[in-house]
């Protein structure tokens, strides 16, 4: 399970897609279609003017994991509509989910350019460091113009640690937490460049003071699994990948750490 701080951006912004219901009279003739899908695709043609309708429908596959077809029904209503700003954000949205990052950064910079909204800019300006790309900054700094300082500043961060500056990435998290020391990001960002760095002691405090703001912080736990490993203190690395696990069954490398250890729960 790989974390993405990205989608903390695309949700603490605003949701994906709206998800009204919708009911629908249509024929019951039996299809090898399912039912919410047939019902939907019978509304959209019923309504093919309808922009909720198409979104219900992505949504729909978005909810079930077909990321591949929730992105074919974006595409094919981009075909009709390709100045929709809303149909180029489910798209950029929908790849960024789907960890394909060439085509988010392209969906993004499309997006971008029907309004310069804030959480266009986090998201583009998060892809652009996290493949060391020097537009970043000026993402950043355009960022942190407009008010948005923390932002700013955790893609600073997060692009000086993609290009190997561990210690300037570290300045630009403890900035980040100067800023607003609620938000766990930074923490989890700085703990793991310290790491990175072999201070396993720093990066520790940095965690507790993650799991201070956050006692649920799963991710938190992991990291202090980590150092607590590379430190040779064995039982209290058990303790937090489980303590991870407790919070998210589904934590793989918390899993895989307990299996090398042959600790599995």
């Amino acid at each position: 399970m790989t974390k993405n701080f990205l989608l903390y951006w695309l949700f603490a912004a605003s949701s994906l897609i709206a998800c009204n219901n919708t009911t629908s009279t249509a024929d019951t003739a039996t299809t090898a279609m399912p039912e919410g899908e047939k019902k939907l695709r019978d509304l959209i043609a019923k309504y093919p003017d309808s922009l909720l309708l198409k979104e219900n429908l992505v949504q729909y596959f978005r909810e079930n994991g077909n990321y591949s077809q929730a992105i074919a029904e974006t595409d094919n209503a981009l075909k009709k509509d390709s100045a929709s700003e809303r149909l180029w954000y489910m798209k950029a949205a929908l790849h960024s989910e789907n960890d394909d990052t060439l085509q988010a950064i392209n969906a993004w910079e499309k997006t971008l350019r029907f309004s310069p909204k804030p959480e266009y800019m986090m998201s583009l300006g998060t892809l652009y460091a996290l493949t060391k790309n020097p537009l970043s900054i000026a993402m950043a700094q355009l960022l942190t113009a407009g008010g948005a300082k923390y932002q700013g500043l955790f893609i600073q961060g997060l692009y000086h640690n993609s290009t190997g500056d561990k210690l300037q990435a570290v300045s630009f998290f403890d900035q980040c937490i100067s800023a607003d020391y609620t938000n766990v990001l930074a923490y989890r960002e700085k703990a793991e460049c310290l790491y990175d760095l072999g201070k396993y002691l720093d990066a520790l405090k940095t965690l507790e003071l993650a799991v201070a703001v956050k006692k649920t912080y799963d991710e938190a736990y992991y990291w202090m699994g980590r150092c607590y490993e590379k430190l040779n203190e064995r039982e209290a690395a058990i303790q937090n990948y489980q303590l991870a696990l407790q919070i998210d069954p589904n934590y793989i490398e918390a899993k895989d750490a307990l299996a090398k250890m042959g600790a599995v729960r």
